[in-house]
């Protein structure tokens, strides 16, 4: 039997920058990933959570604990060590230039407008999927195929995210600043810069230059901590870090898949340079995917292609590959969307609500169950509850490319005016469209 860290390092917070999240979060990876770590809990529960520096060193020596015997599953680190796992990458297939366009540009719109949709219902301990029902229900907008509305007043027990203003029914007039975005500019700016030689550092120099700490959560601020403290990549990615297996790299990886349009593997090879310097293991193959799930969409004929075909850039020994076979078994079966969400829930609840398997897990069901249809994927995906935004943002992108901007639902869209705001310094109040020339004129020539 485990045993349970007090009640002072108890935290819904996972903000890097408080020693008692650190500590109480890295607990929580270490179990996760079979590592005995009792005896330090239990050292812990003998400290005053208000001694920084002594809670700190604890969360240092989590990273000396050994392993329990049986762990079954081979997650690596390294590029070389990963593709090594790989039974075959998947192939190239080429992409018709007279279609790059059109499909690039659905994929922004889709992704920011996915991104949107999920933003108001975006805390996945609150607005787990039966709050999301019973609120959309009570709206008259079960299933969900357009943005949130507001009910006002609001009822008793309902509380949509502070963002609501900008993000709900009615009310969007341009896309709202979020890091989904925020990721996907910044990875069109890098490409730019540095094309094929992108490496983690050049990363780490763009977020410190271009990002306010403030708007970097979970994995990126531990490893933005990192940067600015001197250490450097692998160590940037590890130390102090309990959030590197969570969704951070997962929302970066959709741009190198727009790039590298109908070649999975040369976009999650990319997408590898990026995730690196904030996440490891099932984190790093979670950016990997959702590269390769992109690039997969320019040239597949269904949702389940694309899942498939993506799903081979993952190691399949990993406990994501284990959690994206056991949703393409749960469609293969003929289940439900809402049997197959009981089961993902069922099997990988026990993650936190802005992990990569889990949240990966629905993204995979509602591309799988959406018929090819935009709204219902999104709106599916967003029902499912977890991190609403970046799990909306990865299916609009998905289907987005699928559909081209013609299928793409006006009322989703057009809201956009075809601008978002960023945090990012010098790249606020972008022009979708122009991101999407910028990212046409990458894929033509590729990434140098």
């Amino acid at each position: 039997m485990t045993v349970d860290l007090a009640p002072g390092y108890s935290s819904e917070h996972y903000d890097a920058m408080q020693p008692v999240n650190l500590l109480h979060d890295e607990v929580r990876q270490r179990r996760e990933t079979g590592y005995d770590v009792d005896e330090l809990v239990r050292e812990a529960n003998r400290t005053d959570p208000a001694d920084r520096q002594a809670v700190l060193d604890l969360v240092d020596r989590l990273s000396l604990a050994a392993r329990l015997p049986g762990w079954q599953y081979v997650e690596p680190d390294d590029l070389a060590d990963i593709e090594e796992t790989l039974t075959a990458v998947p192939e190239a297939i080429p992409v018709p230039e007279t279609e790059l366009a059109d499909k690039i540009h659905a994929a922004w719109l889709g992704r920011i407008a996915g991104c949107n949709v999920g933003k108001p219902v975006e805390s996945g301990n609150y607005w787990t999927s039966d709050r999301i029902r019973a609120y959309l229900t009570l709206a008259d907008a079960y299933p969900l195929r357009d943005y949130v509305p507001v009910l006002d007043p609001m009822p008793d027990g309902f509380r949509l995210t502070d963002c609501w203003p900008e993000t709900t029914r009615g009310n969007v007039q341009g896309s709202a600043r979020d890091d989904d975005i925020d990721y996907a500019i910044l990875a069109l700016h890098l490409l730019e810069t540095h094309g094929a030689a992108l490496r983690p550092e050049h990363v780490g120099v763009a977020w410190t230059r271009l990002f306010p700490i403030g708007q970097v959560f979970t994995a990126e601020r531990a490893a933005y901590l990192n940067l600015v403290n001197g250490f450097t990549v692998p160590e940037v990615a590890r130390r102090r870090n309990p959030y590197r297996e969570w969704i951070g790299a997962q929302i970066r990886g959709d741009v190198f898949g727009y790039v590298h349009a109908g070649d999975p593997w040369s976009a999650a090879r990319l997408s590898y340079q990026d995730a690196a310097l904030s996440h490891v293991g099932n984190g790093i193959y979670g950016e990997m995917w959702a590269a390769a799930l992109v690039a997969a969409a320019f040239t597949a004929s269904s949702p389940r292609e694309v899942v498939e075909r993506a799903s081979a850039v993952v190691p399949p020994r990993s406990r994501l590959a284990e959690a994206l076979r056991d949703v393409l078994e749960l469609a293969a079966s003929g289940s439900t969307w809402e049997a197959a969400l009981r089961a993902i829930q069922e099997r990988y609840g026990h993650y936190s609500w802005v992990h990569t398997i889990n949240n990966a897990a629905i993204v995979a069901a509602a591309l799988l169950w959406s018929d090819g249809d935009y709204a219902t994927g999104v709106g599916r995906v967003v029902m499912s509850g977890w991190d609403t935004d970046s799990n909306g943002a990865t299916v609009g992108s998905v289907l987005g490319v699928l559909t081209g901007t013609k299928h793409l639902p006006e009322h989703l869209v057009a809201p956009l005016e075809d601008r978002t705001r960023s945090a990012l310094f010098g790249f606020d109040n972008s022009r979708i469209s122009d991101l999407a020339d910028r990212t046409v004129r990458l894929a033509v020539r590729g990434p140098e």
